[in-house]
């Protein structure tokens, strides 16, 4: 028999992107999969709630605000202990037909695959680089410093391997926005570590998945298209600090040498500045 697999999103005031996803799941594999949406004290939980529930999904009411993968945990630990995948996905996340039976298939064929992720498609049909090196110091303050500058710099390019999406290839780490991971590695590694509230959990999750002797591997024979929501807008100023508040946590844990200490001030200097830029990919 196939293992079973699940499918968990993380809400927060999604109404406008929840149907599309949902929908999408259905056709996602051949098999019954369950799903299960994570709220994050949304403004309506029950305008969502019956979004979920009228679509046969399994509605999380958190109460709180806890962040992406504080919410993503609190969904995969409520699963059966016989679910053996789990697809992490944003709501505002469109899965192509079989797209979640190809990413299994992907890693069933090699047990020292942990976790794949999809060709994630921008609305205009364009590939986001969404499978990437872990940071390096030098390459973190490349990108820091020139990706809005100078968006073909050497250090941005490949950092975010933008010459390579069309083959199957290992990388570093693999975007949460859509993230097959193997169950028994996931509880084993503690999900998503939660002192990251917003961005850089998928990062951090990639390197321990490396560092625990598993790889991650894109495979574009699946695909799933970002068509992005309405939740987060007008809130850009807020998700920018975060994003370079998180990026530091990161490489300052990675590299928390003392003697490494100048190159951290450095990198804190150069995120600051990139904070206030008005892109953060």
């Amino acid at each position: 028999m196939t293992a079973r697999a699940a499918i968990v999103t993380v809400s927060y005031n999604s109404e406008d992107v929840l149907p599309a996803f949902l929908a999408s799941t259905a056709a996602a594999s051949g098999r019954q999969v369950e799903v299960v949406v994570a709220d994050n004290d949304s403004a309506h939980p029950d305008v969502l709630r019956a979004v979920v529930e009228g679509a046969g999904a399994r509605f999380l009411e958190l109460g709180e605000n806890r962040g992406y993968g504080a919410a993503a945990n609190a969904a995969v630990a409520t699963l059966d202990t016989d679910v053996s995948w789990v697809l992490v996905s944003n709501p505002d996340v469109v899965l192509e037909p079989g797209a979640l039976d190809r990413m299994i298939a992907t890693a069933a064929d090699d047990p020292t695959i942990g976790a794949v992720g999809p060709r994630l498609l921008e609305p205009n049909g364009e590939v986001y680089p969404s499978a990437r090196l872990v940071p390096s110091l030098r390459t973190g303050l490349g990108h820091a410093l020139f990706a809005n500058i100078w968006p073909r710099n050497p250090w941005t390019r490949r950092y975010r391997q933008d010459d390579d999406h069309d083959g199957q290839r290992d990388a570093g780490w693999l975007s949460g926005a859509c993230l097959l991971v193997r169950r028994d590695l996931y509880d084993r590694l503690g999900g998503f570590d939660e002192r990251y509230f917003m961005y850089f959990e998928d990062v951090d999750l990639g390197w321990r998945i490396g560092r625990a002797g598993y790889r991650n591997v894109y495979e574009p024979r699946a695909a799933a298209t970002h068509v992005g929501g309405t939740a987060t807008q007008g809130a850009s100023e807020r998700m920018r600090r975060a994003h370079h508040e998180s990026a530091y946590r990161f490489l300052a844990g990675k590299y928390s040498a003392w003697w490494l200490l100048p190159l951290r001030v450095v990198l804190r200097a150069a995120l600051t500045v990139r904070a206030r830029s008005t892109h953060t990919r």
